[in-house]
């Protein structure tokens, strides 16, 4: 398995595209004005709380308060409130907490009412960025994520990964963890962390206090609402949370961005350094490395498949709705329920790739066909786990129901990635259709069938535009047709074709249904 990180720069807008072997799973975009991310920290002020909610909505500088939950505050928030008070009247100067006195830590079924006051100032930081209609949901638990571990102000727990399977590596680990971990500061350790060695693990450590030290000095002078500590940048936030041995290379077409994700690899992973590399073609990088094709078939309701199996993605206010159709494919070798079987694992691997590529959470309901046993259900069950193994969003599945349902939560952070793959219809009438690539993904698996059926002469009918996109160029589409299976098929232009309108014909001139 190899992964690629491919970048595309514009003048104030940064994409990302993962690929897995060659496949689009990851995309994300860093925009100039997105002042609201994941993992940024704000003095704000309280508005008001709300017992009936058990809530607070605190003043962050968005359009609409952002939302602050009693059990989002933290059982130190006593003493986050006078450290913060402190270090912003310049009372307190030293900030790494081993001579501060701790406050005694609140009741975990406590009022919200009791501990925190309108107007009260208060440090934040943003656990869900604002969705539709909804401002920030924020937390006063802060955190700062590194590359081995996360620093957890204010607390005195030494936390591990569970991916981390060894019970010696997890020893290992807290007791190395614990020996350089400085008073009133805890430590969440990544499943990066495992195999490595104290220097690593300090330096990361040192990294992460010196951010803390340099926010600290930030509230003295910060009015209110202010971000005071942001995260990275994408590309750094990125490589930190995916970067792995298994990464093959990193392609950037702008050259400052270029040197700024080389020395971030270089500080984190020196080896591979070299896996960095500047594109400087004239071809669009995105073209070049073909996600742009991967995008336009992606993210349409209808998903396409290997077999001529296919997806059914619909989105409502309350949960996404995912059916699985094994299309007009028939295997006389096999039967009903190995054919179910087959056509469910493909599903279940393309589902777990969208909730990823889409970024979709909240709740997913997926109608995968029928099976009869159980031992196939269960088989299912797993494949669809191992497949959303590698998904850094919490979620959760449950197993298949009687009726063939599979129900799955993920964690939304972010609003949903929602890509327009179509296009302005060329035909009287307006209105949109699908983007010619896609009409070209459905000929393509209706052709691979009729192969199949070994046609000795096949003829293509399509509207002069799709007739042009399969024949011209080098190598055209048509003559990949070709180099695969061995057939040439002719493509004949219809002017009085509608624009989505094809039709094959056998050599007497006969058309195949």
């Amino acid at each position: 398995m190899e992964k690629e990180l491919i970048i595309r720069s514009s003048s104030d807008i940064v994409d990302f595209a993962l690929l897995k072997d060659g496949k689009l799973i990851e995309l994300h975009k860093d925009e100039d004005d997105n002042n609201f991310s994941v993992g940024d920290v704000f003095i704000a002020k309280v508005r008001k709380s709300v017992p009936g909610l058990n809530a607070a909505f605190v003043n962050v500088g968005y359009e609409k308060d952002a939302f602050l939950h009693y059990h989002d505050l933290g059982p130190q928030l006593p003493s986050l409130l006078k450290f913060v008070k402190r270090v912003s009247t310049g009372r307190h100067t030293d900030f790494l907490l081993k001579n501060f006195q701790f406050e005694k830590d609140i009741d975990k079924n406590g009022s919200i009412a009791n501990v925190l006051k309108s107007n009260q100032s208060l440090l934040v930081q943003i656990v869900k960025e604002p969705i539709s209609t909804k401002g920030p949901r924020i937390s006063s638990e802060i955190s700062i994520a590194g590359r081995y571990i996360v620093l957890v102000p204010f607390s005195d727990r030494i936390s591990i990964s569970q991916k981390i399977e060894s019970k010696e590596e997890k020893e290992r680990l807290k007791r190395l963890v614990r020996s350089i971990t400085p008073k009133g500061f805890g430590v969440i350790i990544r499943t990066v962390a495992e195999g490595k060695k104290v220097a690593e693990l300090d330096q990361d450590l040192q990294n992460l206090l010196n951010r803390w030290t340099a926010m600290c000095r930030k509230l003295k002078k910060a009015h209110f609402p202010s971000k005071v500590l942001s995260e990275m940048n994408k590309a750094s936030s990125i490589l930190r949370d995916i970067f792995d041995d298994s990464f093959s290379s990193i392609i950037v077409d702008d050259e400052t961005l270029y040197g700024q994700i080389k020395d971030y690899v270089h500080l984190i992973a020196p080896a591979k350094e070299s896996i960095v590399k500047f594109y400087k073609n004239g071809v669009p990088v995105y073209e070049k490395y073909g996600i742009e094709r991967q995008i336009k078939t992606s993210f349409g309701r209808t998903v396409s498949m290997a077999k001529g199996a296919y997806l059914v993605i619909e989105h409502t206010e309350a949960m996404h709705v995912i059916d699985v159709n094994s299309g007009n494919r028939s295997n006389k070798e096999k039967n009903q329920e190995d054919t179910a079987l087959e056509v469910n694992l493909i599903s279940a691997s393309e589902i777990a790739r969208q909730l990823r590529l889409r970024d979709m959470g909240g709740i997913i309901v997926v109608d995968f066909i029928d099976m009869g046993k159980a031992e196939n259900r269960k088989k299912l069950y797993n494949h669809l786990r191992d497949e959303m193994k590698d998904d850094k969003a919490k979620h959760k599945i449950l197993p298949p129901s009687k009726f063939g349902l599979v129900q799955i939560t993920r964690q939304r952070v972010r609003p949903e990635r929602n890509i327009k793959t179509k296009e302005e219809n060329p035909n009287a009438g307006g209105g949109e259709v699908e983007a010619p690539i896609v009409l070209i993904q459905k000929i393509t698996q209706d052709l691979e069938r009729l192969f199949k059926k070994d046609y000795k002469k096949i003829t293509l009918n399509a509207h002069p535009f799709i007739a042009a996109f399969l024949t011209k160029g080098f190598p055209s589409v048509r003559s990949k047709w070709f180099l695969e299976h061995k057939k040439w098929v002719k493509v004949l232009p219809r002017d009085a074709y509608t624009y989505l309108e094809y039709h094959f014909f056998d050599k007497n001139g006969k058309e195949i249904k």
